[in-house]
């Protein structure tokens, strides 16, 4: 979560309400290898899916004190490092991680391509990034159902935006989408984008 919680009651609401999505984190975390970093881990969930001997170590940013209050106890078959920071500003090395895993993350921060050039600067040359995002419906009608519930939604849902299309971003900022998938009905006001991919040299 990028724009802050900072109450533990409504990081237990939002933990509650990601569990429609959760079916989507198995999808993607155990694709990670190296030495990994996640960005916006929220409370966790994602830890119980690195595989051990595979992933050497997490780093896992978190600018939301209630949020890393909880993952401190998720359990984790690797070593995972917390780290009070935010996507736009990470303060490590160039070229450091091997995998990067991104899950319902690039909803909340603060600006979306300043927080993937930060993730392309501290990648090594050919890391792989993992992501599921919710998105922006490609149904005229749900979409603008979005656009319309997403000044509430992110009022109510630690700065969560309904209506941005994550996938566009990745593009954007020099992302090769090695494999992807959309799943959600036509009118759900949140499918969800997933998959692999390396930014262009």
């Amino acid at each position: 979560m990028a724009d802050g919680i900072h109450h533990p009651v409504l990081a237990r609401l939002i933990d509650a309400s990601m569990r429609p999505l959760q079916k989507f984190r198995p999808r993607v975390v155990p694709g990670a290898r190296g030495a990994v970093l996640e960005v916006g881990a929220g409370t966790g969930l994602n830890f119980p899916l690195y595989a051990p001997g595979l992933v050497t170590s997490v780093t896992a940013v978190e600018p939301d004190p209630a949020m890393r209050r909880r993952a401190q106890d998720r359990p984790c078959p690797v070593p995972v490092t917390l780290v009070d920071a935010t996507a736009e500003a990470l303060p490590f090395d160039d070229q450091q991680f091997d995998t990067a895993v991104l899950t319902f993350v690039l909803c909340t921060v603060r600006a979306p391509a300043e927080a993937l050039a930060e993730l392309r600067r501290v990648l090594r040359p050919g890391a792989t990034v993992l992501f599921a995002e919710h998105v922006l419906s490609a149904h005229p009608g749900a979409a603008r159902w979005q656009h319309r519930l997403t000044p509430l939604w992110r009022r109510c849902a630690g700065g969560c935006h309904l209506d941005r299309d994550a996938g566009q971003h990745l593009r954007d900022a020099g992302l090769v989408l090695d494999d992807e998938h959309r799943r959600g009905p036509a009118w759900s006001l949140s499918p969800v984008h997933y998959g692999r991919g390396h930014f262009r040299p």
